[in-house]
């Protein structure tokens, strides 16, 4: 029995502005219409005896990833593990472990699949699987050492043994874990033949995982065990969904499961492969994707380039026109265009940085915002005023809820709209609209089975998204 457990999650730094805080990087859609973490969980649930797909996630990304998977249109059986804040990947693998103890019994086999990296060769991928499953069975922690192409300064490496464990196994002893080196240390690693990049993806039984951190750190399995306990399983239907008790998980070491597990266990062993694999860390990345033209440059979206060589340009909504730049990467978004240098793109987190110092919300949002209902994009604001479109799925209703500083006209441009003002309940058709006074109960809902789509103006003295005061909710934000 397999368990893929998808880690998801991040800060979106290294490719704002499309991957943003509350949007990060297993969101991007990739040039294909596949977004990173859809491809993550089609390539888990198309290997054999999948039991069901766990995935690691914050609790404010659950309905958005819910509604990925839905977009896949697969069967696979999901759970998910719901995390009220970020703890880095060893307690959040110990928890899934724990969790897959406990539904699955402690022989069942985790495949930990992070979220947001790409692998070309599905066939290579299987089979370094089935490899490391092979070794899991004969209780090993088994990792994925991929064949480096080039000395990368940005990746962990694995040394590897010469020999492999198994007669029937790809999987060799992994004899010790290097921190990102230099360049000439990277050069020294790929000219010896026997260091792996890390890809971060792991396989091992239930049990033998929960015994090495027994070994090798208790105390990061206590805590753990401890958080587990607290938890209790919410009511999602048919998908078995655990929302991490706050308190305990807060309490975690933020410490990786190479720090705390794999550089310290002895039955440690990798699976060198070639899986045309790549962590998308970075814009340079992310253009390698795209063929380039006899220039050298790439392009995505509506763009034009005169004299310019070696030029990646995305575009989202605008024409974007480039003349006579070289080594340049030019990304354009809704409200946000990012101007760097080819060999910089590691430094477009330290704008991010930058962004969250001086407090301006384009760190962690886009103008567009994704919400369990829907989405609403910002349109224009100013002193005083702000506009949004509103976009509400059938069926769906936002929160009832109540602002102290600003008052709200609704105008439906097309389906139908419930609205809650008070103790009076109304229907709003296409073309009509309704008034929110400041300081009254309401409530928006979407009766039809069309998208609700309306035009909301505010209008007051604080316009800020934190001036809500929720009622009563369906997705448990009160």
């Amino acid at each position: 029995m397999l368990i893929p457990v998808v880690l998801s999650g991040g800060a979106g730094t290294r490719l704002w502005p499309v991957s943003r805080e509350a949007h990060p990087k297993p969101f991007i859609q990739l040039p294909d219409g596949q977004s990173l973490l859809q491809k993550t969980f089609l390539r888990a649930a198309a290997l054999d005896r999948v039991a069901e797909v766990l995935t690691v996630t914050n609790r404010d990304y659950y309905f958005k990833t819910k509604d990925e998977y839905t977009a896949c249109q697969s069967e696979a059986r999901t759970a998910f593990l719901l995390e009220p804040c970020g703890r880095n990947t060893a307690p959040a693998v110990a928890l899934a472990a724990l969790y897959v103890q406990q539904a699955h019994g402690p022989e069942a086999t985790l495949l930990v699949m992070p979220a947001d990296h790409l692998i070309a060769d599905l066939q290579a991928f299987s089979d370094a699987v089935a490899a490391a499953q092979e070794l899991a069975a004969q209780g090993y922690l088994a990792t994925f050492g991929i064949q480096p192409t080039s000395p990368e300064t940005g990746f962990g490496y694995i040394e590897a043994g010469s020999e492999s464990i198994l007669k029937t196994s790809l999987g060799k002893r992994a004899r010790r874990f290097v921190e990102k080196p230099d360049a000439a240390k990277a050069a020294e690693y790929v000219a010896a033949g026997n260091f792996y990049w890390n890809s971060g993806m792991f396989c091992f039984q239930a049990g033998t995982f929960i015994a090495a951190m027994e070994a090798v750190c208790p105390e990061v399995l206590e805590a753990a065990r401890v958080c587990w306990a607290a938890t209790r399983e919410n009511n999602a239907g048919s998908v078995a969904m655990f929302e991490l008790e706050q308190a305990s998980f807060a309490a975690q070491s933020d410490i990786s499961i190479d720090y705390a597990v794999m550089e310290k266990a002895e039955n440690v062993a990798v699976v060198p492969c070639n899986l045309g694999w790549s962590d998308i860390g970075s814009w340079n990345a992310l253009a390698d994707l795209i063929p380039p033209d006899s220039d050298g440059n790439r392009t995505l979206g509506d763009a034009v380039l005169v004299g310019s060589k070696n030029t990646f340009v995305q575009s989202e909504h605008h024409l974007v026109a480039a003349v006579g730049v070289e080594d340049l990467m030019i990304i354009d978004t809704q409200d946000a265009v990012l101007v760097a240098h080819k060999d910089k793109s590691q430094d477009v987190r330290k704008v991010v940085q930058r962004l969250k110092q001086h407090g301006h919300e384009a760190y962690r949002l886009h103008r567009t915002v994704s919400r369990p209902w829907g989405t609403y994009t910002v349109l224009e604001e100013g002193k005083r005023f702000k506009m949004k479109r509103i976009e509400v799925k059938p069926g769906a209703s936002l929160s009832l809820q109540m602002h102290h500083h600003r008052s709200e006209h609704w105008i439906v441009v097309s389906g139908m709209a419930k609205v809650v003002i008070g103790d009076h309940e109304l229907f709003v058709d296409t073309n009509q609209s309704t008034y929110i006074p400041a300081g009254h109960k309401h409530r928006l809902e979407n009766p039809g089975i069309l998208d609700l789509v309306m035009i909301e103006v505010q209008s007051g003295e604080y316009l800020g998204e934190d001036d809500i005061v929720r009622f009563e909710d369906n997705y448990g934000r009160c």
